[in-house]
């Protein structure tokens, strides 16, 4: 049975919330739900996440609202009634973990669950995309098959730049770039001094021709955004 568990936000920066609020949404297609707690919400939190960097942190963590609740802190001098800490920077997956050894500790549903689970892969990500919340949502993605290292870039350009500087591991491409055609940046990740094995490509409405091109080009396609399963088995065979 699908449960939803509500998760007070306490401090972080814009860009973290965005990346919580993505991983809270990949959340929904598992049997253990979270949502962000808001005012709104009929019913108290079952934990609060709390930024050691904010000021609101330590007054929450004293607060008498919060007695009983599990406190996970972000940082460093964690008060003495705080559930769980973990340090910075901070890694989502570190996150749901700790989530769901409270709230689903015989079921991780978010593909967490590998033999060396503290070990982090070590391959390196190029995410390439104009569109920020797509980077973010693929960085989260990875992040959830153990794949923490990745770089971003905004355009076409600015990849090719960072693909001659670096050793890339595998490539995530948008097909909606706005300064070259996706399929002259695939030939420059796969052709170039330093050659890139595995490149995905992504899009929101596949054609056929497109899907066949990409195969000639040596690139998977996925739809936009991936679906976590097909997307999930082209990286294990990574």
């Amino acid at each position: 049975m699908a449960q939803r568990f509500f998760i007070k936000v306490v401090g972080f920066s814009d860009e973290e919330r965005h990346a919580l609020n993505t991983v809270f949404r990949l959340s929904e297609q598992c049997s253990t739900m979270y949502q962000l707690w808001t005012a709104e919400v009929a019913q108290p939190p079952h934990m609060v996440l709390l930024d050691a960097e904010s000021y609101e942190a330590p007054v929450e963590a004293e607060s008498p609202t919060g007695e009983g609740l599990r406190m996970l802190w972000i940082g460093s001098n964690p008060p003495a009634n705080i559930w769980r800490t973990l340090d910075r920077p901070m890694v989502w997956q570190q996150v749901i973990e700790a989530m769901d050894s409270v709230f689903s500790p015989s079921d991780l549903d978010l593909d967490l669950v590998l033999a060396e689970p503290e070990i982090m892969s070590e391959k390196l990500a190029l995410i390439v995309s104009p569109d920020r919340a797509e980077r973010l949502y693929l960085r989260a993605r990875l992040s959830l098959s153990k794949l923490t290292l990745a770089d971003e870039a905004e355009s076409g350009l600015h990849a090719m730049e960072l693909a001659r500087s670096k050793q890339y591991d595998l490539a995530l491409v948008t097909c909606e770039l706005h300064d070259m055609t996706p399929w002259a940046l695939l030939r420059q990740l796969r052709g170039g001094r330093k050659p890139i094995r595995h490149v995905a490509m992504t899009k929101a409405r596949r054609s056929i021709p497109e899907r066949v091109r990409a195969w000639l080009g040596g690139a998977a396609m996925h739809d936009q955004p991936p679906h976590p399963g097909r997307f999930k088995d082209w990286l294990s065979r990574i």
